[in-house]
């Protein structure tokens, strides 16, 4: 809600409170499912991000079939400078934006502003204000309920075409997140950016 912030990230100390393999992966696992029933769903979703997105809100766009956002919606993926990298939303990042555009995101961990996102294929339209791009959204998902479900469903399906081995490559990367997460180093980064 509000105007600044669409998502945060993950909550540190659900982070921290991790304390094995299993529980890390299932914490990861979480987002994972998230992600895989937006693949599953076979009417197009759309997504508005009116704010700031960090992380997993920056997964949701990548997820989304059609995503919208205002010239506040700046994005940052901050999870390699926390030692554990944004491992379970890379596939839709991937697959949104490409490799190119998802390692330099994944990889400076800096903020990029909306236009930046826009450019990389993230965003499909920008907007100067929450109420331009909620009227937007509405008016989008309002033209689509009236479309054909056959056919929405059929076009959802090609345009996730090459995603069949999402739900056990969503399940090694959450248990690659969930073991780093355990790390030294990760416990000391996630501490550390706590106490900022």
């Amino acid at each position: 809600t509000g105007e600044r912030t669409f998502c945060a990230g993950a909550n540190i100390d659900e982070l921290l409170a991790i304390t094995d393999n299993a529980s890390g992966q299932e914490f990861f696992m979480g987002f994972a499912n998230l992600l895989l029933a937006m693949r599953r769903c076979t009417k197009p979703i759309v997504v508005a991000v009116q704010g700031k997105a960090i992380g997993g809100g920056v997964g949701i766009a990548a997820a989304a079939d059609y995503c919208m956002a205002t010239e506040a919606a700046s994005i940052k993926l901050s999870e390699l400078a926390i030692a554990i990298g944004p491992f379970v939303i890379l596939p839709a990042l991937v697959r949104k934006m490409g490799v190119a555009a998802t390692a330099e995101l994944s990889i400076d961990t800096e903020w990029h502003d909306a236009a930046w996102a826009k450019n990389k294929g993230l965003y499909q339209r920008v907007f100067a204000s929450n109420e331009e791009l909620f009227t937007a959204a509405a008016a989008l998902a309002t033209k689509l309920a009236t479309y054909s479900l056959q056919a929405t469903a059929e076009l959802k399906k090609a345009l996730w075409h090459g995603t069949n081995h999402w739900p056990s490559l969503l399940e090694e990367r959450a248990e690659v997140s969930g073991r780093l997460v355990l790390t030294e180093d990760a416990k000391k980064a996630l501490s550390t950016f706590k106490r900022k």
